[in-house]
């Protein structure tokens, strides 16, 4: 291939650079849509008017791009992180992050600025690309987890303050998700009511933390262990490999079945995963309605079922299919799927909106809570790779705690 320098400032520089940056951004989208395995240079090509010879001059494999995705995006952040940084104080550094995050989402939904890619993808690199993104990206949750190196947080340990920084940066990537419901004029309501959320918890006044226990979701109760052992084992590969990352080879390896043995019990892998889905939601029905029969306040409810169900996350029985395998689903299953996941969502707003009304829960914007804890609950079940070893038992004071009661809570 010949080799061309350009000079600095040079127009030739310029149209390069410009075209670089057309090509992240048409193969964000589609990552974003599709998933790695899902992407292909062809489609990256053909959304930006190139044939694909010419994408593979600047990108020779769909896996260099989708590595270049991931780290534009790690560095945009890192950006706002060093900002936010650079404030003294914890809560004015997490103010700073929020702003700042905020207006870029803004930029974003005004086309003036590049999507962020779903950093949930990365898993389906394969090595060393794996190895070098998580490392960058292993680099941002140091630099946010310095916002709690803050003498407020004296006397939490190191895996509170990782769980803390856990909860933070998935907060930031699921917003994204849930603003699109709003116009770009609420986008500074919004970020107060977050951090409001974030600072005070959602507690009316001092609350110990002891929610009551629950009883397991039928799911769990092991009416048919054979299947619920597929779904178990097909959901941990798709939250771990993404949904086109994991093929029917790898979920029947999982469970020392034959491909043919795979589509005895399921037509196909789409149906699969909505059986997943319907397993998810099902469980979280479940555990709500057994907070709601609580004899106890709002805020003990919302206390008992987020305990259960980042318990179930890290059990045997877990963990939930993530939220962003639905954005792989086809069309006329993604919708209804998502129909399913805004009722547990408003469900959530419901309780919250009980407690304002009863006084147990301070007057908080309940869709925006509810939209936060199910981002908590969604990010449980990768809490384990950030505190490895951390039993189901203590992920709850760890990670739910700290939304309900607020992150500067000790």
């Amino acid at each position: 291939m010949t080799a061309y320098v350009y000079r600095t400032g040079s127009a030739a520089t310029a149209r390069y650079s410009a075209k670089k940056e057309a090509i992240l951004d048409a193969a964000t989208t589609i990552l974003n849509r599709h998933g790695v395995k899902g992407m292909t240079l062809a489609d990256v090509a053909a959304e930006v008017g190139l044939i694909t010879t010419s994408v593979t001059y600047y990108y020779r494999r769909k896996e260099d791009l989708a590595a270049a995705c991931f780290m534009r995006g790690i560095n945009t952040f890192s950006g706002l992180a060093a900002a936010a940084a650079a404030v003294p104080g914890a809560r004015a550094r997490l103010s700073r992050f929020l702003e700042l995050f905020f207006d870029l989402a803004g930029r974003i939904r005004l086309k003036a600025a590049p999507a962020i890619v779903a950093f949930s993808e990365m898993r389906a690199l394969r090595e060393p690309l794996r190895t070098e993104v998580g490392d960058a990206f292993n680099n941002l949750f140091r630099n946010i987890r310095g916002f709690f190196d803050d003498p407020e947080f004296a006397g939490l340990d190191r895996r509170d303050i990782t769980a803390r920084t856990h909860l933070l940066l998935e907060q930031a990537f699921w917003t994204v998700t849930w603003l699109r419901r709003y116009d770009v004029e609420d986008y500074p309501r919004l970020r107060d009511r977050m951090f409001d959320i974030l600072s005070g918890g959602l507690a009316v006044g001092a609350r110990p933390w002891a929610p009551p226990t629950l009883p397991p979701p039928a799911e769990a109760r092991g009416e048919d262990i054979s299947r619920e052992t597929f779904l178990v084992a097909a959901t941990r590969l798709i939250n771990r490999k993404g949904y086109r990352g994991a093929s029917v080879e790898d979920i029947s390896a999982a469970l020392n079945v034959t491909k043919g043995s795979f589509y005895h019990h399921n037509d196909a892998k789409d149906d699969l995963v909505a059986e997943c889905f319907e397993r998810t939601f099902s469980v979280m029905r479940d555990i709500q309605l057994a907070a709601r029969d609580l004899q106890a306040d709002q805020w003990t409810r919302l206390a008992a079922a987020s305990t259960a169900l980042v318990e179930f996350q890290l059990s045997d029985q877990g963990p939930l299919l993530r939220a962003s395998a639905m954005t792989a689903l086809p069309a006329e299953l993604r919708q209804e799927t998502v129909e399913r996941y805004n009722r547990v969502s408003d469900r959530f707003a419901g309780m919250i909106s009980d407690g304002i009304a009863e006084g147990s829960i301070r007057p908080v914007d309940p869709l925006v809570a509810a939209h936060m804890l199910s981002s908590m609950l969604n990010a449980a079940a990768s809490l384990g790779v950030w505190s490895p070893g951390i039993a189901p038992e203590e992920a709850a004071a760890q990670f739910a705690r700290p939304l309900l009661l607020g992150v500067f809570s000790r």
